[in-house]
């Protein structure tokens, strides 16, 4: 599959070099570890389609995360090497998604319910004639809808009491924006009091903080919250110029010496660094490929993982690693 991706990536960069990824950015090796990354990952699944990282068993997010690593890479439900993997860990969505519209299994919260929301979105995207993925994606997207919280973002527990966080929220908009791209309604009225939300946890110095009252910010906060802004059409918003120039501040250190929440951090990172693009992306798209290639395990393509386990770690991995395919429709420019 990868020398595939690798030809529509240089013939995409011979038709247009604004836009497109430059074709250096394939290589053999980043080729050979998704290969490898993808094949554990496979390894892994449960028998009911599901995948579990850690302690994190049988759920909902994690098997979102694998599914979107291989749908990255361009295997379908119908199509692919993998794709009766990928078939199989939607069909153990489909089976998780409650009456009304919450995406949930064994110790699952929103967080779950969003990784698992933009996978459905991204398999209607690609594959619209699952009728019964457009369903549940249409109900997992209402009720996100109808549980933001008035002061426009969400947490762990669907319901509209308390405060919101960054992390979560940005979760739930990634997932709005992957549904609108696919051709779901979603208000915009939605979005606009979520980006406001985004906006308020904006630090001077170009951070993020974890909520809109917590002094606290970091790498990994901030990353998503300039991937949220650019996906909500804020390109030429301060917080979001000033939250690329945090993250470009950054790309001048070794990666190494982040170790908490590394492969969160990174998964918003490339991404955002990938709508900047230009020099931003030449600069730190190398460095987080050459971090993560060292980072692979050689007994059996796996990554670490943090403290959520090496299933999870695997999945991030391979899908920063697959961004510059842009077969993901929330990955192209």
């Amino acid at each position: 599959m990868w020398p595939i991706l690798l030809a529509l990536t240089m013939n995409a960069g011979a038709q247009d070099q604004d836009t497109a990824v430059p074709s250096v950015e394939a290589t053999p090796q980043q080729g050979e570890a998704v290969a490898r990354g993808l094949a554990f990952l496979a390894s892994q699944q449960n028998r009911d389609g599901s995948w579990s990282s850690g302690s994190y068993q049988r759920h909902v997010g994690v098997t979102g995360l694998c599914l979107i690593a291989f749908l990255s890479g361009g295997h379908l439900p119908e199509e692919g090497t993998y794709a009766s993997r990928v078939s199989e860990g939607i069909t153990f969505l489909l089976q998780s998604t409650q009456r009304d519209g919450y995406i949930t299994s064994e110790d699952s919260n929103m967080y779950g319910h969003g990784f698992a929301t933009l996978c459905f979105a991204e398999v209607y995207g690609m594959s619209p004639q699952h009728p019964e993925v457009a369903q549940k994606l249409r109900d997992a997207v209402s009720l996100i809808v109808r549980t933001q919280k008035a002061d426009g973002g969400w947490r762990y527990t669907p319901d509209r009491s308390g405060f919101s966080d960054l992390s979560v929220s940005v979760c739930q908009v990634q997932a709005l924006r992957a549904a609108r791209n696919a051709g779901m309604k979603v208000p915009k009225e939605t979005i606009d009091q979520a980006v406001e939300f985004v906006r308020k946890c904006a630090n001077p110095d170009g951070s993020f903080r974890y909520m809109t009252q917590a002094p606290n910010s970091s790498l990994a906060l901030t990353a998503a919250a300039v991937t949220a802004l650019y996906g909500a059409g804020e390109y030429e918003s301060k917080v979001l110029v000033n939250g690329v120039d945090y993250l470009r501040n950054y790309a001048r250190f070794d990666f190494r010496r982040l170790s908490h929440y590394y492969y969160y951090a990174h998964y918003y990172a490339a991404q955002a660094m990938f709508q900047a693009g230009g020099k931003d992306w030449e600069l730190w798209f190398p460095k987080i490929r050459e971090d993560l290639l060292n980072k692979q395990r050689p007994e059996d393509g796996s990554w670490k993982g943090d403290e959520v386990g090496p299933v999870y770690g695997t999945a991030m991995a391979v899908i920063i690693l697959q961004i510059p395919c842009q077969y993901l429709p929330i990955f192209q420019r």
